[in-house]
C-alpha cells in the first residue's frame, strides 16, 4: 500500500465514523464514546489530507492548463506564477500529514509531577532552583494549567532545596517531557563580591502522573512515617504531624509530603507521586527495551544527563543536546519557553520520522 492509498484509508474510516456517529444507538454508551473518540482523534489529520488532497487536485488542473496548447496565455502565465508556492505547499502538508501519523506517546496528555532538586553549587544552586521552580510556574499560567505544590524545602535565601509540582492541563507532559535533566547555570552570584563567574546546577524530573489503573499499590508493601512539616522562615509550619512520608519497600521509592495541614490530603498526595515514580521506571525500562539508540534521542529523560545552560554575562541559553541556542535567557526565566520547546518537539519529531 503506497502513501496515497494510506491516506485514503483513513479518511475512508474517517467518513465511515461520521455516518455511525449521526445513526447512532444511544442505548450503548461505550460503543458511542470509543467511535466518538476515535472520530475526534481522526478529525485533524483527516482534514489535513482533505487539504492536501485539494492542492493535489488544484496542481493537475494547473499542470493541464500549462499542456493544453489551446489555453489562454494569461490563464497560462497565471498557472506558471502560481506553480511554485502550490508545489510548496503540497510538501508542507505532506510533512504535517507524516507527523500527524507518527506514533502518538501515550503519556503525552497526562498531567505531570515536576521535581527540582537544587545541585552542585551550594546557596547559588538553590537560588538557581528557585529560579526554575518560577520559570515554570510562569510557563503553566501562560497555558493555563493548574499547580499544586506536593512538597516545598525552602533554602535560608529563599532559594529551593528541592520541590514537587503537580502540574495540570491539557497537553502538560507533551510539552515538558523534554525538560528532565540538569540545568546549569554560570552567572555571579549576589553574595560575589569579586564578580566572579560561578557555575552550579539543578535537577529537574518531569513525570506524567500514574493513575490507578497505570500502577496497582498493594498497602502491604507500604511502610506510612508521619511527622512534623517545617521549612524555613516559619513558611509550611504547623504544629502536628501533618507531613507524610511513604517508602514503597518492594523498589525503595520513597516519597513525602507536608504541603497540606491535613494528614489525609498529604498521603493522597503523596500516594500519587509514588504512583507516577514507579510508573516513570517502568516507562523508562520499557523505552530502553524498544530503542537501542535511545541515548541519541532527545526524550531519555536522564536526569544525571546534562541537557541545558544557562549563561547569564552572555544573556543566552543552550540545549546542548540538539546544539540550539537562544539569545533570550531573560524572556525564557519569565516563563517564555516555548522555542525551545518547539525545537525539541521538532528534533525529536524529526529523528522518529528518519527511523520510519
Amino acid at each position: 500500500m503506497n502513501f496515497d492509498e494510506k491516506l485514503q484509508k483513513i479518511l475512508d474510516r474517517y467518513t465511515e465514523l461520521g455516518e455511525k456517529l449521526s445513526n447512532a444507538d444511544m442505548s450503548d454508551i461505550k460503543a458511542f464514546t470509543q467511535m466518538s473518540k476515535e472520530f475526534s482523534d481522526l478529525k485533524p489529520v483527516a482534514e489535513t489530507i482533505q487539504t492536501h488532497q485539494s492542492l493535489q487536485s488544484d496542481l493537475s488542473e494547473y499542470q493541464s492548463v500549462l499542456k493544453d496548447k489551446a489555453a489562454d496565455k494569461d490563464l497560462k502565465e497565471l498557472a506558471e506564477s502560481e506553480l511554485p508556492q502550490l508545489k510548496e505547499s503540497i510538501e508542507q502538508s505532506a510533512h504535517a500529514i507524516k507527523i500527524a501519523l507518527l506514533p502518538k506517546d501515550v503519556d503525552d496528555d497526562k498531567n505531570v509531577i515536576l521535581e527540582l532538586r537544587a545541585g552542585t553549587g551550594g546557596e547559588e544552586a538553590s537560588l538557581f532552583a528557585g529560579d526554575l521552580l518560577r520559570m515554570y510556574q510562569r510557563y503553566a499560567e501562560t497555558k493555563g494549567w493548574k499547580l499544586e505544590f506536593v512538597n516545598l524545602s525552602e533554602s535560608d535565601n529563599k532559594g529551593v532545596k528541592e520541590a514537587a509540582v503537580n502540574v495540570s492541563g491539557k497537553g502538560v507532559f507533551a510539552k515538558l517531557k523534554f525538560e528532565s535533566g540538569v540545568h546549569r547555570v554560570q552567572r555571579v552570584p549576589t553574595t560575589e563580591s569579586s564578580g566572579r563567574i560561578h557555575t552550579s546546577a539543578a535537577t529537574v524530573a518531569v513525570l506524567p502522573e500514574a493513575e490507578e489503573v497505570d500502577v496497582q499499590i498493594e498497602e502491604k508493601d507500604l511502610n506510612i512515617d508521619t511527622y512534623r512539616a517545617s521549612g524555613a522562615g516559619g513558611q509550611h509550619v504547623n504544629t502536628t504531624d501533618s507531613a507524610v512520608r511513604i517508602t514503597h519497600i518492594p523498589t525503595g521509592v520513597v516519597v513525602q509530603c507536608q504541603d497540606e495541614r491535613s494528614q489525609h490530603k498529604n498521603k493522597a498526595k503523596a500516594l500519587k507521586v509514588l504512583r507516577s515514580k514507579i510508573y516513570e521506571v517502568q516507562r523508562y525500562e520499557k523505552m530502553k527495551e524498544q530503542a537501542d539508540s535511545r541515548k541519541s534521542q532527545v526524550g531519555s529523560g536522564d536526569r544525571s544527563e546534562r541537557i541545558r545552560t544557562y549563561n547569564y554575562p552572555q544573556g543566552r541559553v543552550t540545549d546542548h543536546r540538539i546544539n540550539f541556542t537562544l539569545y533570550k535567557l531573560d524572556a525564557m526565566m519569565e516563563g517564555q519557553i516555548d522555542d525551545m520547546v518547539d525545537a525539541l518537539t521538532s528534533h525529536d519529531q524529526a529523528q522518529k520520522l528518519t527511523e520510519l
